[in-house]
C-alpha cells in the first residue's frame, strides 16, 4: 500500500501494547484506513479482520491482504456491524478490537474528498462515498438545522451567526468557499491561534457520517464480540468522542456515581461489569507530537473484557 509509508496511525505502539497480542489470536481493526494497526497486528502473528466503510481503503488494502497468507480479511462494512460480519464468517469471538475514531489521514489529505480546507476541493465529506454530501446538506437544510449541527457537533458558540452566513451565501460547492464564509462570520484574522473553520468542518463531517452513533454502536458491538480477557483499545480525537467512550467504559465497568461527592461510590446493582480498565488514559508523547502534530488531541483508552454477558442485546437474528 503506497499510503502506508506516509500515514502512521496515532499511538501505534501504545495501541498494540494495550491489545497484548499473542501469536495465533484473532483481532479486529475496526478502522483500517491505510492499514497501520493491521500491519502491526499481522507482524505479531495475529489473524485480522479489518473493517472500513470507505471502498477506497478496502481497494488499497488488497495488496496487504494478498501478502498476509490468508491471515487478513478486509471487510467493507462499518465497524458497528462487526458482530454480524464476523458471525457470517464463522467467527464467534475475538481477542482484541482496535478503533481509531474519526476521519483517516488518508481521507483528510485527499482534497477531492472534501474533508479539509487546507486544499480547496469539492464539499463532499462522505466516508463511505454514498449518501448526502456536505454541499447537499448545506444547500438544502434550513438555517436552524445547520446552526444546531454546528453547535452540537462542533461545540461552536457562534453557530447561529455561521449558519446565517452559510444560508446567505448559497449555493456552496467548495471547501475553500465554506472556510471563507465561516472566517468572515466570526471575524477571523491571520495570526489567530486556531482557524474557526475547523469546528464547523468537524461538525458537518460528524453529522453526515453519523460518527457518534457509529461509535456508540461500535462500542456495543465490541462488547458482544470480545471473548473473556479480550482487549478493547479506542483512540479518540475530540471531547465528544472521548466523553462517549469514557462514559461507556465507566458504566460497563460497574462504576456508578455517588449521590454526593463526599460519599464513596455506590455498589452497582445492575448487570455484572463487562469491562475493567487496564491502564490510565494515554496521550501522545513529545516525540510523536513533533513527528505528527495531528496527534495532539488524541486519547487512548484500553479495557479488558470480563466473562459477564453483554449488556447490549445481540443484533436481530444473531444469537448471544
Amino acid at each position: 500500500m503506497s499510503a502506508a509509508a506516509t500515514h502512521v496511525p496515532v499511538l501505534l505502539d501504545e495501541v498494540i501494547a494495550g491489545l497484548a497480542i499473542i501469536e495465533g489470536e484473532t483481532h479486529v481493526d475496526g478502522t483500517f484506513g491505510a492499514g497501520g494497526y493491521t500491519r502491526a497486528m499481522l507482524d505479531l502473528g495475529a489473524r485480522v479482520y479489518a473493517f472500513d466503510r470507505d471502498p477506497s481503503a478496502i481497494r488499497e488494502g488488497s495488496g496487504l491482504a494478498d501478502e498476509s497468507g490468508g491471515r487478513l480479511t478486509l471487510v467493507p462494512e462499518r465497524f458497528s456491524r462487526m458482530r454480524q460480519a464476523l458471525a457470517s464468517r464463522g467467527v464467534a469471538a475475538v481477542n482484541g478490537v482496535a478503533l481509531d475514531i474519526g476521519v483517516s489521514s488518508m481521507q483528510f489529505d485527499q482534497a477531492e474528498r472534501g474533508f479539509s480546507f487546507q486544499a480547496d476541493g469539492p464539499l463532499d465529506m462522505r466516508m463511505g462515498q454514498e449518501g448526502q454530501s456536505a454541499a447537499e446538506f448545506l444547500n438544502q437544510a434550513d438555517e436552524a438545522e445547520i446552526a444546531d449541527v454546528i453547535y452540537r457537533y462542533g461545540e461552536e458558540p457562534k453557530s447561529r451567526r455561521i449558519a446565517r452566513a452559510i444560508v446567505a451565501a448559497r449555493p456552496i460547492e467548495r471547501t475553500g468557499q465554506l472556510a471563507q464564509i465561516v472566517r468572515r462570520a466570526v471575524g477571523w484574522h491571520q495570526g489567530m491561534k486556531k482557524d474557526p473553520a475547523t469546528r464547523t468542518f468537524q461538525a458537518i463531517r460528524i453529522h453526515l457520517n453519523e460518527e457518534l452513533d457509529e461509535l456508540e454502536d461500535g462500542l456495543e458491538a465490541a462488547e458482544q464480540v470480545l471473548g473473556p480477557g479480550g482487549r478493547l483499545a479506542v483512540v479518540t480525537f475530540h471531547s465528544l468522542e472521548d466523553r462517549l467512550v469514557k462514559r461507556f467504559l465507566r458504566e460497563r465497568s460497574g462504576a456508578v456515581p455517588a449521590a454526593s461527592r463526599h460519599l464513596p461510590e455506590r455498589a452497582n446493582t445492575g448487570p455484572a461489569p463487562t469491562f475493567e480498565a487496564v491502564a490510565k488514559p494515554v496521550r501522545p508523547g513529545d516525540a510523536e507530537l513533533q513527528a505528527n502534530p495531528r496527534a495532539r488531541s488524541a486519547t487512548l483508552r484500553v479495557a479488558r473484557r470480563t466473562s459477564a454477558s453483554p449488556w447490549s442485546p445481540a443484533p436481530e437474528g444473531i444469537p448471544q
